[in-house]
């Protein structure tokens, strides 16, 4: 199915091109810059060397090649070889037909292959806080796109809980839990966890048990305390996602790659490559064969597994379990983190490219003035909670993905609860809700709706660009997954709310004196909205009917 202007067009001159040059070859169609028509390409100057012309002599005979086509109004060509084609207005109403003859985009799956992405990984050590909320709206949103474009897609989340932090966390919340028993003269260790939460789940936990741990501290009641506190926060967790529209498909457990024999089966291949060495009763991997990074330790002197191990692992696991490409998203300030693991693939024999990694930056909170900073185990932070009760989760959602990912992001607390074209969300939505009003305007003035009829009437230069907006949303989401960025879909989200709003400024779309044109511009706005409503549903954000 070829439903792209873009994607007709260069069929089109990719017959012509083999027609004149006598081969095919690769070339480009973009959208034209202003003044210049519809689209533009550099067919010619790209085959001037295989058909032994000159540039503008290719396009001369392209142009005469094409010249009958039913698809072009015109063609220009502007040195030194470009082609400039404004397309008929019977070719851009074949987006509004389809649309409405199917009630839906119809995206080109394009996509093939089983892939991953793994986001919102964390150490179960406390809520979810505002830059995790960046990082789970980035991968839901990438995964609802590469989705709907034809990849089978799996979303996972990593369960860091093994480690040295759980065993703090759950020294942590004994404390907490003495505390509240009355013990005074103990004292949470150095690095551990301060938040309000844990005393939240301490408390809990003395309703539940009551004095029977109460000064008494051993390996049995370590194990107890860490997995009552994983067990509590992931509970918190989950129900963090639900609430701000995320879900995943596995929930992967560090944990179980020691368990199922993953971690020894990795130490075993990198031994048996010659990876791997014993210095000062640690054993450490030759990262320095494949990057130019130090050696890092797998095992430490006392036994304990690094994270490194267990990320290599995990990531051997992902490989066996057949996955073509892995996405994962991780924080800035895990960027370090990248090259030891790309070297760890390669000493694996897994191929380039299977494993991509998409670094975000950090999140600020502004309300007024004022920038709220964040710490974790000092508990002075806000969680994703707090900020979803505040704004909502639309506009938590939105914001969250209108910014790249390598783009430090401040989050303005007062502009995303703002009901005014000023709020990005705001201003897409109410298109959506504004389309939905003028059907009703058309109920209430009897103005008759029939869909797919007289829109061969729609010829206003805003109407027509309107259109040619809503053709370009394939290309916007081909866009997220070129870059990863989930910002290029709220960007032509927002430019298509524009040409809508111009549109409704410049023509009176519910006429009962024209009751044909008026037919054709509810079809247009139909169209229109079937698009807003898709963009957002992906973006999971919801599309009002009235605002």
């Amino acid at each position: 199915m070829i439903f792209l202007l873009r994607e007709l067009l260069k069929l089109e001159l990719s017959n012509a091109v083999e027609r004149v040059v006598g081969q095919t070859y690769s070339f480009e169609v973009d959208i034209a810059p202003q003044g210049f028509g519809d689209f533009a390409t550099n067919a010619a100057l790209v085959g001037a060397r295989y058909a032994r012309k000159s540039p503008m002599q290719l396009a001369e005979q392209l142009r005469e090649e094409l010249k009958n086509s039913e698809l072009f109004e015109s063609i220009q060509i502007a040195k030194p070889g470009f082609i400039n084609f404004v397309m008929k207005r019977s070719t851009l109403l074949r987006v509004l037909h389809r649309i409405i003859e199917l009630d839906n985009y119809p995206v080109n799956k394009i996509g093939t292959g089983k892939i991953q992405f793994e986001y919102g990984s964390a150490n179960p050590t406390g809520p979810f806080t505002v830059g995790h909320g960046r990082q789970l709206v980035i991968g839901d949103v990438l995964s609802n796109v590469f989705r709907e474009l034809g990849y089978e897609v799996t979303r996972e989340m990593y369960i860091n809980d093994a480690g040295r932090q759980i065993k703090l966390l759950g020294r942590s919340l004994w404390v907490r839990y003495n505390q509240i028993l009355g013990v005074k003269d103990i004292d949470i260790p150095e690095d551990g966890y301060h938040g309000q939460y844990l005393i939240d789940i301490a408390e809990k936990l003395a309703d539940e048990q009551k004095d029977r741990y109460k000064e008494k501290w051993d390996d049995q009641v370590s194990q107890f305390f860490e997995r009552y506190a994983v067990e509590s926060i992931l509970k918190d967790m989950k129900e963090d996602l639900m609430e701000l529209g995320c879900s995943f498909d596995v929930y992967f457990s560090e944990k179980s790659l020691v368990s199922d024999g993953t971690v020894d089966q990795v130490l075993k291949i990198l031994e048996q490559k010659g990876c791997t060495y014993w210095k000062d009763d640690a054993l450490w991997f030759k990262v320095s064969e494949f990057v130019e990074e130090d050696d890092k330790v797998l095992i430490k002197k006392d036994g304990s597994l690094t994270y490194f191990l267990t990320d290599i692992a995990y990531h051997y696991n992902k490989y066996k379990r057949g996955f073509s490409k892995v996405y994962d998203i991780w924080g800035s300030d895990h960027h370090g983190h990248i090259p030891r693991m790309m070297a760890a693939m390669k000493a694996l024999g897994i191929e380039d490219g299977f494993l991509n990694v998409i670094l975000h930056q950090f999140v600020t909170l502004k309300r007024g003035e004022e920038i709220v900073r964040m710490s974790t185990r000092a508990g002075e932070f806000v969680t994703l909670q707090e900020l979803r009760e505040e704004v909502g989760v639309d506009a938590t959602r939105y914001f969250f993905a209108m910014i790249d990912p390598n783009t430090h992001m401040i989050f303005d607390l007062d502009l995303a609860k703002e009901r005014s074209s000023d709020n990005p969300v705001y201003y897409v939505q109410y298109a959506h809700a504004r389309i939905c009003s003028l059907f009703e305007q058309a109920r209430h003035k009897s103005v008759l709706f029939e869909k797919g009829k007289d829109m061969e009437l729609l010829s206003d230069k805003s109407e027509l660009d309107l259109i040619k907006r809503i053709d370009a949303f394939e290309d916007a989401l081909k866009d997220v997954a070129r870059t990863l960025s989930p910002c290029k879909l709220t960007q032509y989200l927002e430019q298509l709310a524009y040409d809508f709003h111009s549109f409704y400024t410049k023509c009176l779309i519910v006429d009962q004196d024209n009751p044909q044109l008026s037919n054709a511009r509810l079809n247009l706005s139909y169209a229109t909205m079937v698009v807003l409503r898709k963009g957002l549903t992906l973006l999971g954000v919801s599309a009002p009917e009235k605002m």
